[in-house]
């Protein structure tokens, strides 16, 4: 009876504890909404994209500005996290030179008008409304309006250009609006000249893989050709070289890894040298 007693109560004991843990991974599990939910906004500005994760507290009948959020008092502009915002590219920001990156925003709002900070210190901490603006970016002035009532505070970006737009904070009845400028013909300039410059490296690639993998040596040549005659540089040099070499030319394949030599010493990432050095002293003695 003793036996039976001491079984049945490792039986409940088990049962209590396989209940307690299966209980705390369903707990764990469990999906309930956020009073200030995750939201996510991106803008793409000609050719440069600005985005902001951030938290939406709700008024839920609260008087937020200059109560909830004090006047002349360090905001981090949301809820739970900080709000983070992106530019892909530089951008001026507030009438402010800012690079491309990630920051954190960081507001204090004023009867009158409101100033907004961009911090490299993405997780910074505006407890209290005490701020330390030690790796603070810009600070600049944001202009106010009054709008209908929204619930939950909210960015939206409005009278977005090619090279312009405006990123307003809206919530409760005011909006908040800092203008975000982007130098899009600048952009698209440098990323024509990039293009061009590298419009050589398609080809060169093409010729590589028929060379290698497909021994496809005439559809090879053709390819290394009008990547040569877009730009000449070491490494589509060292592959006319190759491909020749293969196809037994090696007089020829001498010439082009010679070349491949010589502007390849010029060139820091140099990255075949051994095998292209190897290659003229090999090839010479087969010539």
């Amino acid at each position: 009876m003793l036996s039976l007693r001491v079984t049945s109560s490792r039986i409940a004991l088990a049962l209590a504890t396989t209940f307690t843990l299966t209980a705390g991974a369903a707990w764990a599990d469990l999906e309930l909404p956020a009073p200030s939910p995750a939201a996510k906004v991106m803008q793409r500005v000609g050719i440069t994209d600005v985005s902001l994760e951030y938290s939406s507290p709700a008024v839920d009948g609260r008087k937020i500005f200059g109560a909830l959020v004090p006047w002349d008092k360090a905001w981090r502009t949301g809820a739970n996290s900080p709000t983070k915002i992106t530019f892909s590219r530089d951008v001026t920001f507030g009438g402010a030179a800012v690079p491309a990156g990630t920051y954190a925003i960081v507001t204090i709002p004023g009867e009158k008008s409101w100033t907004v900070a961009l911090n490299k210190d993405l997780a910074i901490n505006v407890t209290d409304h005490t701020y330390d603006a030690k790796d603070e970016l810009v600070r600049v002035k944001a202009t106010t309006s009054a709008i209908p009532h929204r619930e939950r505070m909210t960015f939206v970006f409005d009278n977005t250009k090619d090279d312009s737009t405006s990123l307003d904070l809206e919530w409760d009845k005011l909006r908040v609006s800092v203008g975000i400028k982007v130098d899009t013909g600048a952009h698209v300039a440098a990323s024509i000249k990039s293009t061009l410059d590298n419009a050589w490296r398609p080809y060169a690639n093409t010729a590589r893989y028929l060379a290698e993998k497909k021994q496809e040596y005439p559809a090879a040549l053709e390819a290394i050709d009008k990547s040569l005659a877009l730009k000449s540089v070491w490494f589509n040099n060292w592959i006319k070289a190759d491909i020749l070499h293969r196809q037994g030319n090696n007089a020829e394949a001498l010439k082009f890894a010679q070349i491949a030599k010589d502007l390849g010493d010029k060139d820091a990432n140099f990255f075949y040298k051994e095998s292209v050095t190897k290659a003229l002293t090999d090839w010479q003695a087969k010539k």
